[in-house]
């Protein structure tokens, strides 16, 4: 356990996300005093001082019912200036535990999910790759690996995004509902099992959320649709044609830059669905393996092997796709990089247009945190030289890196990055992660992010995640959006 000691409730939320980089396993916890029971399970505390013009930082270790000053150092700051104290914080708390561990971190200071969004602004501005580098190198203490690696992105969908504002918007439609969860998973999803016997009213709540944007937004250009969940192939053939329809009868599919539907897991794909989502004029779909090896397809949840997933994947060439994504998860447990290798090697054979490679990040509410007990002897482990034999791979496979975000308690403190080939890229990937345009959410858990002011404003709006309360309060969800659509303008009467 480590201690954090404030004199002032201040970026709270960026000093423990630094701390946890540096000891991922170890519980943080900001206090007034040490209690005498804490003392015991105790690895270090930090105390911060916010004083005039500087901030001060000691770091302490226990011994001997005593604590022993490790580390102190100090950095001048104008407090009025937010965003630079925050930075020259953040760089004195990792200079302190760099020292201490000989730890670096591949992303330096940056703790945040989007760190292509600071390049990005620079190429905007029309900056050189060299001022960029220079500013991230110092600002934020990040590898040269991974600088060169977020301004190729940043350069990638700058040219990707063309010139899509906050003036369009895209749409997210979640299907909450998987044939099982598995192990890491924290999304919003339940077992289609449990729920079967409430689709249809779902659907209908669905349709009055869609019918509601259709007929509020006429005079908005809609550039993208992407459909997820969950697992929306958990829908049965018929249910899976009336959503897609439904959609068919509120917006102009026809006119889209891109239409996705995450087919994701080889267990709920049939021949039939995908010649339903052919039909409906889906141009992009993903076939999600995560892993190319049965024993940890087992052990974490999926009730299909690696032969269903090839099986899937050319059933789906078969019936026409030319654009289909692949996910995988490096970390997972009890995976070595022997297994990381043979994914590839699979992976590599079907040559998939893109693939998107995530860390794994273990949320508090996934199964594998809640009963990490039964995990804890399991390896989980990510590194550089996992993700350069992904990167390696998807080279092969003639796919350059277009986006990049990063999550919490990632393994290996790295990202999840996706690659394609040309003209393959995931241009709702981008547009999410970058915030430039509005994406409205529709279904049970989906979350709204509403872009104006040339980006520089994002609010939220989030509907329920139970899928029974959507279908009882989706007029509550409504006027959500309304409320929301009514404050940027965009509303027509």
């Amino acid at each position: 356990m480590i201690l954090v000691k404030l004199n002032d409730d201040n970026f709270e939320y960026d000093i423990y996300s630094l701390v946890k980089a540096f000891y991922p396993k170890e519980d943080i916890t900001f206090v007034d005093e040490i209690k005498p029971d804490e003392r015991n399970n105790l690895s270090y505390f930090l105390v911060i001082n916010y004083i005039e013009k500087a901030i001060e930082l000691e770091l302490y270790k226990p011994e001997d019912n005593d604590f022993i000053l490790i580390y102190e150092g100090d950095i001048e700051t104008d407090h009025s200036d937010r965003k630079e104290t925050k930075n020259r914080l953040k760089r004195l708390i990792y200079y302190c535990f760099n020292k201490i561990t000989d730890k670096t971190l591949p992303w330096g200071t940056l703790s945040g999910i989007r760190p292509t969004k600071i390049p990005l602004s620079m190429v905007e501005r029309g900056m050189s790759n060299e001022d960029i580098h220079d500013y991230m190198n110092k600002t934020y203490l990040a590898s040269d690996e991974k600088i060169s690696l977020s301004i190729d992105i940043a350069r990638h969908e700058h040219e990707l995004i063309g010139d899509i504002n906050d003036e369009s918007y895209s749409l997210y439609i979640g299907i909450p509902f998987c044939p099982t969860t598995c192990l890491y998973c924290s999304f919003s999803s339940y077992t289609y099992g449990m729920w079967l016997n409430r689709i249809d009213e779902y659907l209908k709540a669905l349709k009055k959320e869609i019918d509601f944007i259709s007929n509020s937004l006429p005079l908005r250009k809609l550039k993208t649709i992407y459909i997820g969940g969950g697992t929306p192939t958990s829908l049965k053939c018929e249910e899976l044609d009336k959503l897609l329809s439904i959609i068919d009868e509120a917006f102009p599919v026809e006119e889209l830059l891109e239409y996705t539907v995450e087919a994701g897991r080889p267990d709920s794909i049939t021949r039939d669905k995908l010649k339903v989502i052919r039909k409906h004029g889906v141009s992009r779909i993903s076939i999600n393996p995560q892993t190319m090896n049965d024993k940890t397809l087992k052990l974490i949840g999926r009730a299909h092997t690696t032969k269903d997933i090839i099986s899937s994947y050319e059933m789906a060439r078969e019936e026409g796709f030319d654009n289909i994504n692949m996910d995988i998860i490096v970390g997972l447990p009890g995976e070595d990089i022997d297994d990381l290798k043979n994914t590839l090697s699979e992976i590599e054979k079907l040559s998939p247009d893109s693939l998107t490679v995530h860390s794994l990040a273990i949320k508090r509410s996934a199964r594998l945190n809640i009963y990490k007990e039964e995990y804890e002897d399991m390896l989980m482990y990510n590194s550089a030289k996992h993700m350069e034999l992904a990167a390696a791979t998807a080279n092969k496979l003639g796919m350059e890196p277009y986006y990049l975000y990063r999550q919490k308690n990632m393994a290996g403190n790295l990202e999840n990055i996706g690659f394609a080939r040309p003209k393959r890229e995931g241009l709702y990937n981008v547009l999410i992660m970058e915030e430039k345009q509005s994406i409205i959410a529709l279904g049970a858990g989906a979350a709204c992010k509403y872009v104006s002011n040339r980006g520089k404003s994002v609010t939220r709006s989030e509907n329920v995640k139970d899928p029974g309360l959507y279908i009882d309060r989706i007029d509550e969800m409504i006027d959500r959006k309304k409320e929301k659509l009514e404050e940027l303008g965009w509303l027509t009467s």
